[in-house]
């Protein structure tokens, strides 16, 4: 585990990585957080020890958790703490911490974002509506899913999906990437 030292030492150069890959000037910065031009470079530089008050405004800045932020080692909580990834509009939340196999994601779907435009990839995916409607488009079929109804295919199918609505769709997703499918092995019988 790192020590203390090591991770204030490491503070500075990692505020630099997340703001250039945000695409961020220090300008910029600083008119969000209050923090002027000159104490940010510094920080960036390792020239400052990082503090609270300049931390705290600058994870709010970046949408960040502090620990995120500063790249603090695990605490040893034995919570799962879910990080939230944003791609094309919709916020992923992982559900699965392990690599490979299938991976299990809630995704929040905005109101209708883009417009059609199937694509296809390696993989199998099963779909379940948790709250919402959304649309489905695979090859020929346009699909309306409604809360509880599900959806399962083989991604080389050309699809698409969004809200049905001007209003979000909550999913849960399960994904394999080598074509894993989610095998049913118990089915009650149909009153």
């Amino acid at each position: 585990m790192a020590n203390t030292d090591e991770v204030v030492a490491a503070v500075g150069s990692r505020l630099r990585a997340i703001r250039k890959q945000r695409e961020r000037t220090l300008a910029g910065v600083a008119a969000d957080t209050g923090i002027s031009v000159s104490t940010l470079s510094r920080l960036e530089a390792g020239r400052r020890r990082p503090t609270l008050d300049l931390l705290l405004p600058l994870a709010q800045a970046y949408d960040m958790q502090i620990d995120e932020l500063i790249g603090a080692p695990p605490t040893g909580d034995p919570r799962i703490h879910l990080r939230p990834v944003r791609r094309n509009g919709m916020t992923f939340i992982p559900l699965t911490r392990r690599a490979g196999g299938v991976q299990a994601h809630k995704v929040i779907i905005p109101k209708r974002r883009r417009p059609p435009e199937q694509r296809t990839h390696e993989g199998y995916e099963w779909m379940y509506v948790l709250n919402g409607r959304l649309r489905l488009l695979l090859g020929d079929h346009d699909l309306v899913l409604t809360e509880g109804e599900a959806a399962e295919f083989d991604c080389r199918v050309p699809h698409w999906f969004d809200s049905a609505d001007p209003a979000p769709v909550e999913v849960l997703i399960l994904f394999g990437h080598q074509g894993e499918r989610a095998h049913l092995r118990a089915r009650s019988a149909p009153r």
